[in-house]
C-alpha cells in the first residue's frame, strides 16, 4: 500500500471514499507515520449496508452448500496466492512481524477451506414419530444477515472467522473491522467478491464504533451479532442485542494461566512459553498471562525464561530479523507502564524489560518479566494484553488451580506436566473453555473455540461454530 492511500467502507461492492464523509489517519505503529486515510461511514451508510445485506441474504442462501463451498475454497486459494501482499498490509498497520502476519493469513485461509467443506454437512435429522401418518423432521436454516465486529490485534484471523462462518452457513454479513488496521480485511472482502460472493451479501463498514453497533443491532434486517473484543463493550452490545432479541456469539477477554508442574519438561515449557507469551507482543486473547510455577522448578524456569526473553529482537516487523514487533497503539504503552509500576509498588521484582518509548519512534516495549508478584497486583487480575510475564511460585496443585480460577475470565488455560494424574485433575478443575496440555496451540478450524464466565457467549470453529449461525425448525408433516 502506498503512503496515505485512501481507504473506505465497501457497500454493495462499491468503495466509499470521502464524499464529504469524515476521515481518520491510519498509522504504522513501528514508525508512527501515516500510511492511510480512512473514510468513515455515516449513519445512512450503515442503514444501507443492513438493507442490502437483507437483499444479499435472499440471493446467497438459495445457493446450494456445494455452490457456496466452491466459492469459499476459491477465497482460500486466493488468500494463499496473495499471502505476501496481505501479510505486508497487516504488518504495516498492526505491527506484528511478517512471519506472524503470514501465519495469520494462512490460518484464515485454512478456516475458509474447512468451513467450505463443513457447510456441506449441516445435517438435520428425522425423529421417530408417534404415528405412522406423521413424519417428524428437524431442519436447519441460516439465521439471516449477520453484523460482525472484529478487533485490531488479529485483523484478518478474526474478521475471516466471522465472515467464513456466516457465508458457509448461508448468511450474508456486514463486517466492521478495526479502523486501526483496515487494508487486509478490505482485501479479503474483495477476494470474496471476485470469487463469486454476491455484492449485496458482504459489506465492510468503518466509523464510530458506538454508532455503527447501535444502528446494526437495532436494524430489523440484522438477525445475529458476532463480536470479538473487551468485556465492557461485550456487556454493552449484549444488552443491545438482548433488547432486540438477536442471536449472539461473543468472544471477550482472557487472562490465561499456565501451570508448570514439578515434573514438567522444562526445556519444552520454557521454549513454548516464551514464544507464545511474546507472539504479537502479547496482544492475543489466549496469550499466556500468568505463569504459576511449582516451587521445585520455579528458580530454574524463571532464569531460563528471563534469559530467553532478553535475547528477543524487538524491532519493526517488516525486518526479517524481527522476533517481536511494536505494540499496536500508544495507549498500550501507558497500560503496560501502569501494570508494571503497580506490581513493583506492591513488592514484585522487575527481572527484565520495560519501555523503549524514549529511544524509539514507534510503540515499542521490551519483553518484561516480573517475579515475586503478590496476589494483589493488578497484572494478576486484569488482562495485560501486552508483553508482560508475571511469574508466581506455588507449592500444591490445588493452590495453583485456585489462583488460576480466581479471575472472572475463562477463555484459555495451559499446563505442563508428564503425569496423567496431574493432567486429569487440571482438565477437570481448570474453569476455562479451551485447555492446552503441554502445548499452546489451541485453535484449529475443526475444534470448537469458546470462553466461559466473562470470556464469552457461544462458540466459534468446529461444527458448533457453524450451528451458531443456524435456526432450528421443527416440522411435523402428516400424510
Amino acid at each position: 500500500m502506498s503512503k496515505a492511500e485512501s481507504i473506505g467502507p465497501l457497500i454493495g461492492g462499491e468503495s466509499l471514499i470521502e464524499g464529504g464523509r469524515a476521515t481518520r489517519p491510519v498509522h504504522n505503529p513501528a514508525t508512527g507515520e501515516v500510511v492511510g486515510e480512512l473514510t468513515l461511514a455515516t449513519s445512512s451508510d450503515v442503514r444501507e449496508a443492513a438493507e442490502r445485506a437483507a437483499v444479499g441474504f435472499k440471493e446467497w442462501c438459495t445457493k446450494t452448500a456445494l455452490e457456496r463451498a466452491v466459492i469459499l475454497k476459491g477465497v482460500a486459494a486466493s488468500m494463499r496466492r496473495d499471502l505476501s501482499t496481505m501479510a505486508k498490509m497487516l504488518t504495516r498497520e498492526q505491527g506484528k512481524t511478517l512471519k506472524e502476519a503470514e501465519g495469520e493469513v494462512l490460518g484464515a485461509a485454512d478456516l475458509f477451506e474447512w468451513l467450505a467443506e463443513e457447510g456441506k454437512r449441516v445435517y438435520g435429522r428425522i425423529v421417530p414419530a408417534r404415528s405412522r401418518e406423521v413424519q417428524q423432521l428437524v431442519l436447519l436454516e441460516p439465521v439471516g444477515p449477520v453484523a460482525a465486529f472484529s478487533p485490531w490485534n488479529y485483523p484478518i484471523a478474526l474478521a475471516a472467522r466471522k465472515i467464513a462462518h456466516a457465508l458457509a452457513a448461508g448468511c450474508s454479513v456486514v463486517i466492521k473491522p478495526a479502523e486501526e488496521a483496515p487494508s487486509a480485511v478490505l482485501h479479503l472482502v474483495r477476494l470474496c467478491l471476485s470469487n463469486g460472493v454476491p455484492a449485496n451479501a458482504i459489506h465492510v463498514l468503518f466509523g464510530v464504533p458506538a454508532m455503527i453497533s447501535e444502528e446494526l443491532i437495532e436494524s430489523p434486517h440484522i438477525r445475529k451479532i458476532s463480536f470479538t473484543g473487551s468485556v465492557p463493550v461485550g456487556r454493552h452490545l449484549a444488552g443491545l442485542a438482548g433488547r432486540a432479541l438477536k442471536k449472539v456469539t461473543f468472544e471477550l477477554g482472557g487472562h490465561s494461566p499456565v501451570i508448570i508442574m514439578d515434573d514438567a519438561d522444562l526445556e519444552l515449557a520454557v521454549t513454548l512459553s516464551v514464544a507464545s507469551k511474546f507472539r504479537n507482543a502479547g496482544q492475543i486473547c489466549i496469550a499466556p498471562t500468568r505463569f504459576l510455577v511449582h516451587e521445585a522448578v520455579h528458580d530454574q524456569f524463571l532464569q531460563e525464561f528471563k534469559t530467553r526473553s532478553e535475547t528477543l529482537r524487538v524491532e519493526d516487523g517488516m525486518k526479517e530479523t524481527a522476533q517481536m514487533g511494536p505494540l499496536a497503539h500508544e495507549r498500550r504503552l501507558d497500560a503496560m507502564e501502569n501494570l508494571v509500576q503497580d506490581a513493583i509498588d506492591r513488592g514484585a521484582k522487575l527481572e527484565t524489560g520495560m519501555s523503549e518509548r524514549a529511544s524509539a519512534s514507534g510503540y515499542f516495549w521490551r519483553p518484561t518479566v516480573l517475579s515475586d508478584v503478590p496476589s494483589t497486583a493488578q497484572v494478576l487480575h486484569e488482562e495485560p494484553f501486552g508483553p508482560i510475564a508475571p511469574i508466581v511460585r506455588f507449592t500444591e496443585l490445588d493452590e495453583a488451580l485456585a489462583q488460576a480460577n480466581s479471575v472472572q475470565y475463562g477463555l484459555a488455560g495451559y499446563a505442563f506436566t508428564r503425569s496423567l494424574r496431574y493432567a486429569r485433575h487440571i482438565q477437570d478443575e481448570l474453569k476455562v473453555g479451551v485447555i492446552g496440555m503441554n502445548t499452546f496451540s489451541v485453535t484449529a478450524p475443526e475444534m470448537p473455540f469458546l470462553g466461559i464466565k466473562d470470556s464469552g457467549l457461544g462458540v466459534a470453529h468446529g461444527k458448533e461454530g457453524l450451528l451458531e449461525h443456524m435456526n432450528i425448525k421443527s416440522l411435523f408433516r402428516a400424510d
